[in-house]
């Protein structure tokens, strides 16, 4: 047998996973669990990452976890225990599965329209990677990371579960015609990776134009990559197409650990009244037992399932309301009832179980990601963002005092807009600008130089932060202000 770590979790949490685990043991489930203490109650005994130490020792000594919902204590200023596990765990792949669910009526299900969508969303770097400061008292900054090695991490493994899937078509959705750099990067890699899998159509869409179709003809998409923000919006999106997040598994993906939750919250208003839906969570528990070469016992649950929908067989929360709703217990001892049947939709097979032995890393020192580098690197320049409520001529006259014999200023820019050389005074401003100074005839600076430069405006104005303006061979590695 596997031993798998499970946290029960809070609110609704502990009934819906009683509930599954219940349907588990009636199935024969070949797992032992180990119980480990993660939520809003261990954050309230003081352990600010929201598991004690012995959680994470076993979770790391076992590599599975099943969780139930975890509410992060508000105003306290701690970090949300969910995003603290993935990215602790460089869990770097979310995926969630959305299909059409016969007895869960929604607008597409109706029209006979079906959905069978996955959506794999980076789960490390984006803005939850990120680091955000107060630049002025007006104006907050927040870092983006994205990255080479994790972005293809990510569609490596998305392509690797398309291929496995039989899936046809996997796109890349993204804001690369915005974001040049870092979607573009994300893009360059979905295209690189693509190379090596000829069989699967690989395309891709801009972000706002993906959301349009994916509520007007969801039935073109197969698989989803995305980036982590914009994959988290995107994946709720898809869940509402299929009949809401209590219809939406979950499972994040490493090379050593992964996780397995419903996505959504503790809904501490019901919570203790045995009314709550475990479908969710449900759902992420047989793709779990599918990570662990379960087949057999994962398709008996899953086909019963699917047969108890069918039935109309609900709880408060989906289906026909002059029927009655069941309990979270009644609907999962339903479920039991239903082992052995076939649904009329979506029956999956019985396919032998592969039980897989789960390989325990005994790491002595954090893992490094970089890519090889094939291009010279070198410095042409620095960024300041600069705080100041003057006119932008006034601050252009100031910098231009500083730049010395290897320094000219280029641009000034505030909100990403350009204000000098030319601008318009119909643009707003706010305190805080952007500076950009080049070296002169392309003379090759170094750090030394940009920290002369950055002593010498320190005299006029307060430098709340700076980027180096890098050259990668003959390609500029930064983005020009509107306008410029």
């Amino acid at each position: 047998m596997n031993k798998i770590a499970v946290a029960k979790g809070d609110g609704i949490g502990p009934e819906i996973m009683d509930a599954v685990l219940t349907i588990f043991t009636a199935a024969k489930v070949p797992l032992e669990y180990e119980f480990v203490e993660m939520g809003k109650w261990v954050f309230d005994k003081g352990y600010s990452n929201g598991m004690t130490p012995d959680a994470q020792q076993t979770i790391e000594a076992l590599g599975i976890l099943f969780k139930g919902p975890m509410e992060t204590p508000k105003g306290k200023g701690v970090k949300s225990v969910n995003v603290t596990a993935r990215k602790t765990w460089n869990t770097y792949a979310n995926k969630r599965t959305f299909q059409t669910l016969h007895g869960v009526d929604t607008v597409f299900s109706k029209a006979g329209i079906p959905i069978d969508i996955t959506v794999v969303r980076e789960n490390i770097e984006d803005t939850y990677g990120g680091i955000e400061h107060m630049l002025t008292h007006d104006v907050a900054l927040s870092r983006r990371f994205i990255t080479r090695p994790g972005s293809h991490q990510l569609i490596k493994y998305a392509f690797e579960m398309a291929k496995k899937k039989g899936a046809k078509r996997i796109t890349c959705g993204h804001k690369a015609n915005i974001m040049k750099i870092t979607d573009g990067l994300f893009l360059q890699v979905f295209y690189e990776v693509a190379k090596d899998y000829p069989e699967l159509k690989a395309d891709d869409v801009i972000v706002d134009d993906l959301c349009m179709k994916l509520v007007t003809r969801p039935d073109l998409f197969d698989v989803v990559v995305l980036t982590n923000l914009q994959g988290d919006i995107v994946s709720d999106l898809c869940a509402g197409l299929v009949g809401g997040l209590g219809f939406a598994p979950s499972a994040n993906i490493g090379d050593h650990i992964c996780i397995f939750e419903a996505v959504h919250g503790t809904a501490p208003d019901i919570a203790g009244k045995n009314i709550a839906n475990p479908t969710a969570l449900l759902l992420s528990g047989i793709g779990m037992l599918h990570h662990l070469g379960l087949m057999q016992t994962a398709s008996l649950i899953e086909n019963a399932l699917l047969y108890t929908l069918e039935q109309g067989i609900h709880t408060g929360d989906f289906g026909d309301k002059n029927t009655p709703s069941l309990s979270t217990t009644e609907f999962a001892n339903a479920i039991i009832q239903n082992f052995g049947k076939t649904p009329k939709a979506g029956a999956r097979p019985l396919l032998p179980n592969m039980p897989t032995t789960q390989t325990h890393f005994k790491l002595d020192k954090n893992p490094m990601l970089e890519s090889i580098e094939t291009e010279k690197e070198h410095i042409v320049g620095v960024d300041f963002f600069i705080e100041s409520n003057e006119q932008p001529i006034a601050i252009a006259n100031k910098c231009m005092r500083h730049a010395g014999v290897k320094f000219k200023l280029v641009n000034i820019s505030n909100r990403g807009t350009q204000v000098w050389p030319t601008g318009s005074v119909y643009t707003n401003l706010v305190n805080q600008y952007n500076v950009r100074f080049e070296s002169i005839d392309d003379m090759p600076l170094n750090q030394m130089d940009v920290l002369g430069l950055y002593v010498s405006m320190s005299g006029n104005f307060k430098i709340c932060s700076s980027e180096l303006l890098l050259m990668l061979g003959s390609k500029k590695a930064y983005s020009l202000a509107q306008g410029q």
